[in-house]
């Protein structure tokens, strides 16, 4: 006797008479029982997928308030969000073709600079990329704490690790202290991603000329290399969409 007729005969004398079991053979209980792994098989790797990418997200730097950011809820007003918007969708769509392609987002504060900037990150990550939103504040923040002889990450291996993120956006540029030690911090995250040939996102309150002279030169034209972008949010307050 098989083994499948095997169990389907103890089962026969287990299963209550009112019950109509979902197979007739031991065959069908075979098939059955390799169907039932199958779908069971395919829940688990969809449950692991979604564990994985939530705590993704969760190291990206995205916070809660833009979690839910994308490019289909992104509120469009006037020609220059749509702009914005359309610009932001091409910079995804050939962002694996242009790898030295960065981008600055610079406008008032509720524009909706961090809104695309979160859907560019999530599309990354949906996509097996590496992304980190994290303001100049935490970055400086995770610096000196490596100056802690507790901590056994030292500085260049910080920066290493900026460096080799498929997509940093550094956020809130302009609002820290213009100290020179920051300065030097970012010229050297920004250079160091560009010689690995990947791509930097800045989001910013400030204008070009404020820009230029907070972060000079030599970090400006590495933010400009290839087909990088700039867009300019040059509209009112866009938090009010936001829920």
């Amino acid at each position: 006797m098989k083994k499948h007729d095997y169990f389907f005969n103890r089962l026969k004398k287990i299963i209550p008479q009112h019950i109509k079991p979902k197979f007739g053979t031991g065959l069908e209980l075979l098939k059955w029982n390799q169907e039932q792994g199958k779908l069971n098989s395919t829940k688990i790797i969809k449950k692991n997928y979604e564990i994985k990418f939530k705590k993704t997200v969760m190291q990206s730097g995205i916070h809660e308030l833009y979690k839910d950011c994308s490019f289909d809820n992104y509120q469009l007003e006037n020609e220059r969000q749509k702009k914005a918007l359309s610009m932001a969708k091409r910079y995804l769509k050939e962002f694996n073709q242009n790898s030295l392609a960065s981008f600055i987002f610079s406008g008032k504060p509720g524009t909706g600079k961090n809104h695309l900037a979160t859907a560019i990150g999530m599309n990354l990550i949906l996509n097996g990329k590496s992304f980190l939103l994290i303001t100049v504040a935490d970055i400086m923040s995770n610096i000196k704490e490596t100056f802690s002889f507790k901590n056994s990450l030292h500085e260049k291996n910080l920066l290493y690790n900026f460096s080799n993120i498929d997509l940093l956006v550094i956020d809130e540029i302009g609002i820290q202290i213009e100290s020179r030690y920051e300065k030097i911090v970012i010229n050297q995250i920004i250079d160091r991603r560009s010689s690995s040939k990947r791509p930097t996102g800045m989001l910013s309150n400030l204008d070009y000329i404020s820009l230029n002279h907070l972060l000079g030169e030599r970090v400006m034209d590495r933010m400009r290399i290839g087909n990088s972008i700039w867009v300019r949010f040059d509209w009112e307050s866009y938090r009010k969409h936001i829920k």
